[in-house]
C-alpha cells in the first residue's frame, strides 16, 4: 500500500507543503494565480509548532481503515476507495454536519467554502491522496514541496524499513562517537579489571585441569 509518511524530526515548519496543497487543489492549480482566487484555496495538510522548541508536525489525514469519519457520515459524503486505500469526500453530498471532524482521532478535516465549479458553499475537506497526480506517476504536491524529506511516498513496510535502518545507523554512530569522547580509565579501576580477568582466566584453567 502506497502513502505519505511522516518523518517529524525532519519538519522545519515552512509550510511549503501547505502551500503546495492549496495550489494543487486550486482552479487554476498556478502558485502565481491561486492566491488571487475567490474562494481561497485551502490545504489539506496542516503544519503545527510543537510544544519543544523549534519543532513542528505536518498533520494530514492517515486514511484510516475502518475510518470514523466515514461510518458517522449520514450523507455518504465520506466514502473509502478501496482501490487506492483513500477515504474522499465529495463536497457535493456534505451537508457540513461536523460529525465527521468530532469523531476524527488526528483532527485533520476542515471546513470551508470551496469553488470547484460549483455555487460557493461551505463543505468538509481533507486530503484526497492527490489522486489525479499519483495516478499519472507524479507525488503528491505536499512531498514533491518537501526539501527536507520530512513527507515521503512510497511503500509502507518499505518507508517503515528505511526509517528503521536511519535510525539504526544515528544510534550506533551517536554509541560510536560517545565510546571514543569517554574519559581514560583510571588506572587504579584498570588495574582492578586486569586482576579480574587474569583471575577469570585463570579459574577457567583450573577448571579445564580437574575435567
Amino acid at each position: 500500500m502506497k502513502t505519505v509518511f511522516v518523518n517529524p524530526e525532519r519538519c522545519i515548519g515552512c509550510r511549503q507543503c501547505e502551500f503546495a496543497c492549496a495550489v494543487e487543489h486550486s482552479l487554476s492549480r498556478d502558485p502565481t494565480q491561486a492566491v488571487f482566487e475567490t474562494p481561497t484555496p485551502r490545504p489539506r495538510i496542516h503544519v503545527s509548532p510543537g510544544r519543544p522548541y523549534a519543532t513542528s508536525f505536518p498533520n494530514k489525514c492517515r486514511h484510516c481503515d475502518p475510518a470514523p469519519c466515514e461510518q458517522v457520515c449520514p450523507t455518504g459524503a465520506i466514502s473509502r476507495d478501496a482501490e487506492r486505500g483513500l477515504v474522499l469526500a465529495d463536497a457535493r453530498r456534505c451537508i457540513t454536519c461536523a460529525m465527521c471532524a468530532m469523531v476524527c482521532p488526528f483532527d485533520v478535516i476542515t471546513f470551508h467554502e470551496l469553488g470547484d465549479g460549483m455555487s460557493p458553499r461551505v463543505a468538509a475537506i481533507k486530503c484526497d491522496g492527490c489522486v489525479e497526480r499519483v495516478d499519472a506517476g507524479r507525488p503528491p504536491a505536499c512531498v514533491e514541496a518537501c526539501k527536507t524529506d520530512a513527507l515521503v511516498f512510497g511503500e509502507l513496510n518499505e518507508l517503515i524499513e528505511a526509517g528503521r535502518a536511519r535510525d539504526t545507523t544515528a544510534l550506533l554512530s551517536a554509541a560510536a562517537a560517545a565510546t571514543s569522547a569517554a574519559p581514560a580509565m583510571p588506572a587504579s579501576i584498570a588495574g582492578w579489571r586486569a586482576w579480574g580477568e587474569a583471575a577469570v582466566h585463570l579459574n577457567e584453567g583450573v577448571h579445564h585441569g580437574h575435567h
